[in-house]
């Protein structure tokens, strides 16, 4: 269930230090089902917000915008300092918030995450009409292609065959490649943990490797037989993990 107040639709459950999870560019909401069933048992308070990502106007689609409004969302929602999570292109827009906002962060979780290594976005939305190509795509997402569901296959397969949907994925792929992060994460120095699929085709496990030794302040955490999206393919292990780094380092 979807709260709606003035340009926020986001979902909220729990009490305690809130957790903002942040969506990456194909991936709904729904994909962090098990993070918004696991932490609020846990207390924490899960936020997730619908990003803009098809909203904004075509200025506004791009990494910095997107960051500005999760800020936006935090300053709204009245919250001291919150650990964002994100997977994806969710991850890159939580990294540049960290950068632009420190003051806002106890803790990021990245996932999966963009702004290093970006093979992961363009090259392969042309051949838009052909369903079959699609649903190979989405398949590759995961280490189990029977993960990729017909219906997140039809999802990815409306989007990019809608001509504003497309155009607006384009913009954020060469926004996402010109916010390469890697200048400023040596300065950076929010608690991070890094939980990563060991099998993930779309930032492939050296990307999480180079996140790593770049952040001064972050821990890699590895889970097996596992894609790009760890927190819907293995979400016990994922929370598993996220638990034991958020006890680890008193968030």
């Amino acid at each position: 269930m979807l709260k709606k107040e003035g340009k926020y639709n986001y979902f909220e459950a729990g009490e305690g230090t809130p957790i903002i999870i942040l969506h990456g560019l194909m991936g709904g909401l729904s994909n962090f089902d098990g993070v918004a069933n696991f932490f609020p048992k846990h207390g924490y308070k899960v936020v997730i917000p619908e990003l803009p990502l098809y909203t904004n106007n075509i200025l506004k689609t791009n990494v910095k915008a997107f960051s500005k409004f999760v800020k936006d969302f935090i300053t709204y929602k009245g919250y001291e300092k919150v650990i964002l999570l994100g997977n994806s292109l969710g991850g890159h827009i939580a990294l540049y918030h960290t950068k632009m906002y420190p003051e806002k962060m106890a803790g990021l979780v990245i996932t999966g995450s963009s702004g290093l290594y970006e093979s992961a976005m363009g090259e392969s939305y042309p051949k838009r009409g052909d369903y079959d190509y699609i649903r190979k795509k989405a398949e590759d997402v995961f280490y189990d292609p029977a993960v990729a569901t017909k219906e997140i296959v039809d999802d990815v397969y409306a989007t990019v065959n809608d001509r504003i949907k497309l155009l607006k994925t384009l913009t954020i792929a060469k926004s996402a490649i010109r916010h390469n992060m890697a200048k400023d994460l040596p300065k950076m120095t929010t608690p991070t943990g890094i939980i990563w699929g060991k099998n993930d085709k779309v930032t492939p496990p050296d990307v999480a490797e180079e996140f790593n030794k770049l952040l001064p302040n972050s821990d890699l955490y590895w889970i097996d037989k596992c894609g790009h999206a760890a927190m819907m393919e293995h979400p016990d292990e994922f929370n598993r993990l996220m638990l034991e780094w958020l006890k680890k380092s008193n968030l």
